[in-house]
């Protein structure tokens, strides 16, 4: 039996909620793909010249960008969809519980250990750690395999992004610490 309750997305009547901001994740990785494809373009493109190869040339390159195109989309997709990331109020929070869809676990203030700002990469992550391990365990076998890498990398899997928010990192370490008020040692 988990602890804590676990719902398929975080409510919405929160006093403070966070979502993610496409707008921000697409501008950031979307100009890295951007700039990997000019590059697989130049490159392809000189093999072309003068060669008899041009057209099948042209194909990979197409077939190429359409690969990674579908997989950008789908990346945006798992990371900004299922509604908010966090939601912080006076009696605790609501933070997901997988980096990539919606489900979420309610954390009274009393039932968390510390938390943490970090850094992964271009990420930076607000870091939640329970008191209780159980609060990590029996959120199913998807869960489970989706925050492996953030198990890994921060020691909790309950992190919400901080940079790619439709708000600010500012903002939501405020919140965080306002709501908080001082019952949970923010470092």
């Amino acid at each position: 039996m988990q602890p804590y309750p676990v719902v398929p997305r975080i409510p919405e009547d929160q006093p403070f909620i966070v979502r993610p901001s496409v707008r921000k994740r697409v501008l950031v990785f979307g100009g890295f793909l951007l700039a990997l494809m000019a590059i697989l373009g130049c490159v392809l493109g000189l093999g072309a010249i003068g060669s008899d190869n041009g057209p099948a040339l042209l194909a990979l390159f197409l077939v190429i960008s359409v690969v990674f195109a579908g997989l950008f989309g789908l990346q945006i997709w798992l990371l900004a969809g299922g509604g908010p990331v966090l939601a912080v109020g006076p009696a605790g929070l609501w933070i997901k519980t997988r980096p990539s869809r919606g489900q979420a676990i309610w954390l009274p203030w009393e039932a968390i250990g510390m938390i943490s700002r970090r850094r992964w990469s271009l990420e930076k992550m607000l870091c939640v750690a329970p008191r209780d391990p159980r609060a990590e365990q029996k959120l199913g076998a998807f869960t489970a395999f989706d925050s492996m890498v953030t198990q890994a990398a921060f020691g909790t899997g309950f992190t919400a992004t901080l940079n790619y928010a439709d708000k600010s990192e500012q903002e939501i370490l405020q919140a965080v610490a306002y709501f908080a008020a001082g019952r949970v040692p923010l470092t």
